[in-house]
């Protein structure tokens, strides 16, 4: 998508799609639960089956509106021929290694086979896996192409595999930013389970239901940030989206553990008064409403952030791995928070103490667990921040700015004779 409207619809893609799916979630943990506790089973079941079967209708009816795009072999195939290749050629020289623009020339770069994909520039961040585009005697075919795919690469390939592994060390802070979203969800039930959850005098809110609180403050704080705060960001930055795609998980970073504390202070008002009456608290539930919704503005900045940068920065048919990294971090962050509640139990246990996260939510320091998650997320932080600087936006070759076509056998012929095609450029 090269063209202004369509860049501008893309940007907004992500905060509606992620806004959308947050909207059923708040509809099944809110209504459904509502429709399965006090009126019927039969029908808070039937619901949601009703709802598959319409989607499961509507995918079939667009599927001629998709686009397919034909797989052209193993995505890890790839990164582990671009290993070996540069491995191999470990000990050979680069040239030209003070000028980028003139060593691309005089690497492998054959025409691509796809209409949907952007060529990528040769870069000079990790500048060892260019060494295995170098030329050698023998190394290519008379069509053109490499006689050895594990001996020789594309700068296509390369840049590929260096997107990748710019994009993991970022990833890694997203699984780190989750771990206290997973832990203030589960724990917002148990909290509630002691606290004062009726609304009004005829109408109390289940406390399976609370983190919905969270759900509608992001579903209601996204049509905002599209609509109103990208387009005054973008009078000050010039950037399309408002902010870059960075500063976006980056602010997400920065709200995440100041609701972890904001959660630990309240948690530590709520125990006090639980224990002075008995074990229920007179507080009403909704003490819990400042830090789930900051935890939801800081879901919409970071998660929205990471599904638009992962989709955005990876290569081009690498879109599948995408599209799954974004809930690898979820999960990732789920069993890092079963590891850290493990390893919390075990070292706060030591000496006889009492546990800070008790199985009697009033009998721990549930409080201090909190304040531990809020440190990591501020380490986070600063990790996030280090990576950020050194990483280096996808870009599109200034030698095309279209999708590259396939070319006839002659053309790539003529494109891999050295003494033609260096000169033209």
């Amino acid at each position: 998508m090269t063209d202004k409207n369509s860049q501008k619809g893309l940007n907004s893609y992500y905060n509606w799609y992620y806004g959308t799916t947050t909207i059923a979630l708040v509809f099944s943990m809110t209504i459904l639960v509502y429709i399965q506790a006090t009126i019927s089973w039969p029908i808070g079941f039937g619901i949601p089956t009703f709802f598959m079967l319409l989607s499961i209708i509507i995918l079939f009816m667009g599927t001629r509106l998709y686009v397919h795009v034909p797989p052209e072999g193993s995505i890890f195939t790839g990164i582990a021929q671009v290993l070996l290749a540069s491995f191999k050629k470990r000990r050979l020289k680069l040239p030209n290694s003070d000028d980028i623009s003139q060593q691309e020339l005089l690497l492998f770069s054959p025409p691509m086979r796809g209409h949907r994909i952007f060529r990528l520039p040769l870069t000079s961040q990790f500048r060892f896996l260019n060494k295995g585009a170098i030329l050698r005697d023998g190394d290519i075919n008379d069509d053109g192409s490499a006689r050895n795919s594990w001996e020789l690469c594309s700068i296509q390939q390369i840049e590929e595999v260096k997107c990748l592994i710019r994009i993991v060390p970022i990833c890694i802070s997203g699984i780190v930013c989750f771990v206290a979203l997973v832990q203030q969800y589960s724990s917002a039930s148990f909290q509630a389970l002691t606290m004062d959850c009726n609304l009004g005098t005829h109408f109390e809110i289940p406390a399976g239901s609370v983190i919905s609180i969270s759900f509608i403050a992001l579903t209601a704080f996204l049509p905002i940030y599209d609509r109103i705060l990208v387009p005054i960001a973008r009078r000050f930055t010039g950037v399309e989206s408002g902010i870059t795609l960075l500063q976006r998980q980056g602010i997400g970073l920065v709200i995440s553990p100041i609701s972890t504390v904001v959660a630990g202070l309240v948690e530590h008002k709520r125990r006090n008064s639980a224990l002075s009456n008995g074990g229920k608290s007179p507080m009403s539930v909704f003490w819990l409403a400042p830090q789930l919704i900051l935890m939801g503005i800081a879901d919409a900045f970071n998660a929205v952030g990471q599904l638009e940068f992962y989709n955005k920065q990876f290569p081009e048919h690498m879109l599948t791995l995408a599209g799954s990294l974004f809930y690898v971090t979820l999960a990732g962050a789920g069993y890092l928070s079963a590891a850290m509640t493990n390893i919390t139990k075990k070292v706060t246990t030591r000496d006889g103490h009492r546990s800070w996260i008790a199985d009697d939510i009033n009998l721990g320091k549930l409080d201090y667990y909190f304040y531990l998650i809020a440190l990591m997320g501020v380490l986070n932080l600063f990790y996030f921040l280090i990576c950020s600087h050194y990483y280096q936006y996808k870009s599109i070759s200034h030698y095309a700015e279209e999708p590259i076509k396939i070319q006839t056998k002659e053309e790539a012929e003529g494109a891999m004779d050295p003494s033609r095609d260096a000169p033209n450029k």
